[in-house]
């Protein structure tokens, strides 16, 4: 029995891991981070501690004491909240030292190094969650019409050089019109932005960086996403095959099929 480690974000993506690797008969201690992490994430681990944003060491600290040597990235951390409540300690200021950016790729690359040459690897959450990477095809809501198409090809042809600058990974369109584009305020504020300039009838896609890196930071996408495209009237949701989570696939499919929101999955490459 191996005992993981679950560096915890926001979001439901902490709680399906943590479920994924009991039942193959892991171990899971679990990091949280305070204002970030569901709280009732302890019941569903064997071991928690809590850190606040930017405190490396502590994350290093509680691994070190429970033999943890391998540990996945598991949950956002808000933006706007990491910038204005980060606590950053001797290992955040020294990871911060060496980098030339501070775009998200870099840091979590970053993270992940300082952590490796500490003795705990960072691997990639998917390699117990496969059944959860979006695939291509039609997943559920009515058929896309031909314009519903155009604004999908749009933008996946945005988003992917959104990506290439790693700024965010969510655009909206309507019309072969750019309504939004995600960039530190995170997904839900830009869908909300778009369907409120465009009106009822936008597309969302939401794709990987070209360079993503696997271990961290997928894009996903779960029923919290179709409640909000529902509040604003956005009717499409494109998201890329086989490099997307569907977090609790059957509600979201569920809800989106209720209220007439197509969701398909797209190949890219």
């Amino acid at each position: 029995m191996a005992r993981i480690g679950l560096i915890a974000g926001n979001g439901r993506l902490p709680f399906l891991y943590a479920q994924a690797a009991h039942e193959q008969g892991h171990q899971v201690v679990a990091v949280a981070h305070r204002g970030e992490t569901d709280p009732s994430l302890e019941g569903q681990v064997d071991a928690c501690a809590w850190v606040r944003v930017g405190q490396v060491d502590r994350i290093l600290k509680a691994f070190r004491k429970e033999g943890v040597t391998q540990a996945v990235m598991a949950g956002g951390i808000g933006r706007v909240r990491a910038i204005a409540e980060a606590r950053p300690d001797f290992g955040a200021v020294r990871i911060i030292s060496r980098l030339r950016s501070f775009r998200d790729d870099a840091l979590l690359r970053a993270v992940a190094g300082y952590f490796e040459e500490a003795g705990v690897a960072i691997v990639a959450a998917t390699a117990l969650l496969p059944r959860l990477l979006a695939q291509e095809g039609h997943l559920a809501g009515p058929a896309l019409s031909a314009a519903q198409e155009q604004d999908v090809r749009l933008g996946v042809e945005v988003a992917r050089a959104l990506g290439k600058v790693d700024v965010g990974q969510t655009v909206v369109v309507k019309g072969g019109h750019v309504l939004a584009l995600e960039a530190v305020e995170g997904t839900d504020e830009t869908l909300r932005r778009g369907g409120t300039l465009g009106g009822a009838g936008g597309t969302v896609v939401k794709l990987a960086k070209p360079e993503q890196d696997e271990r961290f930071d997928l894009p996903a996408v779960g029923p919290r996403t179709i409640a909000v495209m529902r509040e604003v009237g956005l009717k499409t949701l494109a998201v890329e095959a086989g490099r997307t989570l569907l977090l609790d696939a059957p509600e979201l499919f569920s809800e989106a099929e209720r209220h007439g929101i197509s969701v398909v999955a797209v190949r890219t490459g």
